[in-house]
């Protein structure tokens, strides 16, 4: 008898988990998450999981009630006997936590992959890590997708005619080269020293943007210091257009008014974070397709390879 499988999403994904289980063709799976007076939550299956293929849907970005949230639907899947457990988190928060750059702090992502583990998950899906070492965290299988399979249609539509690729900072490289190699264009650098977390001192750019269109690629966009001043400098050295390919929208604190009122000609996101205000140039594109296509090759034990872009 082949195994049934159930689409459920978390309390802060609703809307992205009603697109995937839309492209995927398979109504959402029903889910009740009752609180206490104290903020306790309490998250129950309406239906039968037993025996059945389990995907639970669940950015855990801020507040950490989400990823709580997460550990206890995947506990009461466990509890409730599904066959096979997949945390789908399209945005994996705690990410920029991934080793010890100081004494005496902790390695948030290395924890959260514990707890995964620990609640019961058989395999994690998600997108765009800050760091992709962090798949190693776990003991469990992980696909992690590439964004470049969103970004790369729209960049082609816009028909730029003379484009370079800039990574904001150098741990950043990486994945502008790999957006260079597939456009067959110029890589720039920006090297920049920080003094503490979301506090820039300064700024150096390593290339030529004279007359070029700059893509600035990245996997976060937070309080968006960066990309602003970035922007700037990139104009400053002559670039005809400066856009920003960030996979999850954090912004927090003055991201939005600072995007706004900045020289980039437009942010370009996906929706695995919602935005909590629109703006002319926020431009967010849907991960529904390529997460729904990913758990049918899952479930059929298929590659997941043909879903990336390749140079």
């Amino acid at each position: 008898m082949a195994r049934q499988v159930k689409l459920f999403s978390g309390t802060a994904s609703r809307y992205l988990a009603e697109n995937i289980a839309d492209c995927y063709g398979a109504p959402l799976g029903e889910v009740s998450v009752s609180k206490f007076s104290d903020g306790e939550m309490s998250p129950s299956f309406d239906e039968s999981v037993r025996g059945c293929d389990v995907f639970i849907i669940q950015s855990t970005f801020s507040p950490t009630d989400n990823l709580f949230e997460l550990l206890l639907l995947i506990d009461a899947a466990k509890r409730a006997s599904a066959h096979y457990i997949t945390a789908v988190i399209p945005y994996f928060g705690f990410a920029r936590s991934d080793r010890k750059d100081k004494p005496r702090v902790a390695i948030a992502s290395k924890l959260v992959a514990n707890l995964l583990t620990a609640a019961g998950v058989t395999r994690v899906m998600t997108m765009d890590l800050h760091a992709p070492q962090i798949q190693g965290f776990f003991d469990v299988p992980v696909d992690h997708l590439d964004a470049s399979s969103i970004f790369v249609p729209y960049i082609k539509s816009l028909e730029l005619p003379n484009i370079i690729v800039c990574a904001p900072d150098m741990g950043g490289v990486h994945r502008a080269r790999s957006f260079a190699q597939y456009f067959s264009a110029d890589m720039a650098i920006i090297d920049k020293h920080r003094k503490r977390a979301n506090e820039i001192e300064s700024m150096q750019l390593i290339g030529d943007v004279k007359g070029k269109d700059v893509l600035l690629v990245d996997d976060i966009v937070d309080t968006a210091g960066t990309l602003t001043k970035a922007a700037q400098l990139l104009v400053d050295k002559g670039a005809t257009s400066v856009r920003a390919f960030c996979t999850h929208a954090v912004l927090s604190g003055q991201a939005y008014e600072r995007i706004n009122q900045s020289k980039l000609t437009e942010v370009i996101v996906c929706d695995t974070i919602p935005l909590r205000v629109p703006s002319d140039k926020i431009v967010q594109l849907s991960t529904g397709a390529l997460f729904a296509k990913c758990i049918q090759r899952v479930y059929a034990y298929e590659s997941i390879s043909s879903l990336f872009v390749k140079a």
